[in-house]
């Protein structure tokens, strides 16, 4: 039986779990620990038998460096001696000796040449337990870069899938004996319940509050039994739960009944003013618009009310307050106390938990909100601060301060909600595609309540929302737990969830925590964890746009070999370099094959045009040829059609009226094929009434090749 504590030993107030207490878990979680005891309680050891000893101490994670393990026979007498030494080195390193226990020295099995050991960390995240399986022992830095640990967030990955994966690590496939030349030196079988121990240990470790384990090294002994010869850890309270927004907050925003704004002065080019003559502008709000202004009865042909107060009996879906920020601060408190009025509340201004928040208002707000919360009350909703607006196209209803004249609401809707933590990132995805189909767009700004996972969380249960697309400069502590959730609801609906994540670099964490406020974290495991729950990542602007581009008309998208027609050879010769093995070149059956052999002889394009994929028409081809082949190439296996038009060839028609003809007809035969597709116009702005045109089909436009395959790449 595995034993904790030295005999006599005190409880251990220290949150530092030692080897001992360590090889107690393991040994209930199912592990084969080396035999062990103290040298003070008669450990179970014989004369002569090859031991370790091991000096522990408070917080003392790594013995070796302190000369605190020895290999030796066991010698009661002198294991002692060697035990007083490792005392005095372990004191003057500041570490509260715990005693010296004697281990098995356990017959690892090897293989020349290779690594052999390996490590496992178990570590409570605000997402769960994750744990670290690779190469461990010496080699471990040194064979980090070419054999990277494996990350499994337990609550996303079963046993059988990390098996799967550990089979083909480098440490896997030496002890399966996979490399040419070797031997095994375990079985799968074996190999199966380590995985699955891992499991056992983490959910010990949580009924324990240990927060952190690490084991290493694991080694395999001359059985093939997988054997952790060292194990410390930490004890750690997990953290509160996140109290967050009420459901249905969502609605108050895409479908809001009554809105109230305060802030609103006489200056036409005030923030407040603006917003006004937005929210006039807006169809379903005419005549449901509320201005909070003490001692007007009116303003503008708006009714107002002093304060907040008259919203008790009187309340709205959404409030919004284009206030400095202390003021702002005060109306929360006030709306918060009075226990109504406002479902949502937009906090326009910044100045509230950034970097410009001097005097802890931010904390103020978040903390009587957490205290309602906790305590049942009712809170209001709170976007922001820096909540620079959202859009929703159905309904004609745009919250942004910027005037109409510098960015028009366009209407296309569709099935695609697109946030951003960057107000201004989401006005220039707005800017720079107009006619995006959009159910909601939204500026999160600082995330002080409502925040991504709360939004992602909505959509979920949302229908119209068919696609889901975000920019992100950090987490707050909570949020990405949150996230993953809210990301593994959205993929068991089948929607679509493309992430831009910002800050990826040391610089650019230092410059979003600056305007944000955003945290850093560990980006790996960022990544692991979200792209486990179904996440699929942007690494570029350019790539987002590209993707949200095509999700924005084809949420349903799935990766598939790519179908490319253009009328010029350096677009097939980009379409085919740009192929991945996610999304190869489409390939023709040899009866489309003489289909389109045909149809080329018919043009009179046979010897100037090569039958195959990507399909090179040359500038000699006519409309009628694009759409003949558009039709002929959708039967193929292509999961989308991308069509290259380089419009300097008379053979191009790109007058408005003929080019939205030929765009709808195209359009139509994707339609009837139930298949994506897309157009490039690579060319200048002197073509841009041509893109337009092609755009007023429905269909996506990029201006280069290489954004609409990067698009598929990011949605693949």
């Amino acid at each position: 039986m595995a034993v904790s504590n030295p005999p006599g030993a005190p409880a251990d107030p220290s949150a530092f779990v030692h080897e001992a207490e360590a090889y107690a878990l393991l040994v209930r979680a199912g592990w084969a620990v080396p035999r062990h005891g103290w040298l003070d309680a008669a450990p179970p050891f014989t004369a002569g038998d090859p031991v370790v000893l091991k000096g522990l101490g408070d917080e003392l994670w790594h013995k070796s460096e302190l000369g605190a393990v020895s290999f030796a026979p066991f010698d009661a007498a002198a294991l002692a001696r060697e035990a007083d030494g490792m005392r005095t080195r372990v004191g003057a390193a500041g570490h509260r000796w715990l005693g010296a226990l004697v281990c098995e020295r356990v017959a690892i099995a090897r293989a020349e040449g290779l690594p052999t050991e390996g490590f496992v960390s178990l570590s409570r995240h605000e997402a769960g337990w994750i744990a670290l399986v690779g190469v461990g022992g010496l080699q471990a830095d040194a064979l980090a870069a070419h054999a990277p640990p494996l990350r499994w967030p337990l609550a996303l990955v079963t046993p059988a899938d990390a098996l799967a994966e550990l089979a083909q690590h480098l440490l896997g496939r030496v002890w399966l004996g996979a490399l040419r030349g070797t031997q095994p030196l375990t079985s799968r079988g074996r190999l199966a319940a380590f995985v699955q121990s891992i499991w056992s240990l983490a959910g010990l470790a949580e009924q324990e509050r240990i927060g952190l384990l690490e084991l290493n090294p694991v080694v395999l002994d001359a059985f093939g039994q997988p054997r952790p010869l060292d194990a410390v850890g930490r004890r750690a309270a997990p953290a509160p739960p996140r109290l967050a927004p009420q459901r249905g907050f969502l609605s108050a925003l895409t479908r809001p009944s009554r809105v109230a704004l305060a802030g609103v002065s006489a200056n036409p080019d005030g923030v407040g003013r603006t917003i006004l003559e937005k929210l006039r502008h807006c169809p379903a709000l005419a005549g449901h618009i509320v201005i909070i202004k003490p001692g007007e009865s009116e303003m503008l042909g708006v009714p107002c009310v002093p304060d907040v107060a008259a919203l008790r009996e009187a309340p709205v879906d959404l409030l919004l307050l284009s206030l400095p920020a202390a003021t702002a601060a005060k109306v929360l408190s006030d709306l918060t106390a009075q226990g109504g009025g406002a479902r949502a509340v937009g906090l326009v201004a910044g100045g509230l938990g950034d970097g410009a928040d001097k005097t802890g208002l931010g904390e103020r707000v978040a903390a009587e909100l957490r205290t309602a919360r906790a305590a049942g009350r009712w809170t209001p909703t709170v976007l922001g601060p820096n909540f620079l607006g959202h859009w929703v196209p159905a309904q004609g209803l745009d919250t942004s301060f910027i005037s109409a004249e510098k960015l028009p609401l366009h209407t296309h809707s569709g099935p695609l909600a697109l946030l951003a933590q960057s107000g201004a990132f989401i006005l220039c995805r707005r800017s720079r595609n107009p006619r995006l189909q959009l159910g909601l767009g939204i500026s999160l700004g600082n995330q002080l309540d409502a925040a991504l996972p709360d939004f992602l969380d909505a959509l979920a249960e949302d229908a119209s929302c068919r696609a889901v697309a975000a920019y992100l400069e950090g987490f707050a502590p909570g949020h990405l737990a949150a996230t993953v959730r809210a990301a593994v609801k959205l993929r068991a609906r089948g929607v679509p969830f493309v992430l831009l994540r910002a800050g990826r670099t040391a610089a650019g964490q230092a410059a979003a925590a600056s305007h944000t406020g955003a945290m850093a974290g560990d980006l790996v495991l960022e990544r692991e964890l979200l792209g486990r729950a179904g996440v699929k990542f942007a690494d570029s602007i350019a790539a987002f746009d590209a993707a949200i581009a095509w999700l924005s008309v084809f949420p349903d998208l799935k990766a598939g070999p790519v179908a490319f027609m253009t009328n010029a050879g350096l677009e097939a010769v980009n379409a085919s370099d740009l192929a991945t093995p996610l999304q190869p070149v489409a390939t023709l059956t040899g009866d489309a094959m003489r289909t389109l052999e045909q149809l080329l002889a018919a043009e009179k394009l046979t010897g100037l045009v090569s039958p195959r994929l990507p399909l090179d028409l040359t500038p000699m081809a006519r409309t009628p040829v694009f759409l003949r082949a558009a039709e002929l190439l959708l039967q193929s296996d292509a999961a989308v059609l991308v069509v290259g038009l380089v419009p300097f060839t008379r053979n191009v028609a790109t007058e408005p009226v003929a080019a939205a003809g030929f765009a709808k007809m195209l359009a139509a035969i994707a339609r009837a094929a139930g298949k994506p597709a897309g157009f490039v116009v690579d060319s200048g702005s002197d073509f841009e009434s041509f893109r337009t045109a092609l755009a007023e089909s429905g269909l996506p436009v990029f201006a280069r090749v290489e954004e609409a395959i990067a698009g598929l790449h990011v949605l693949g």
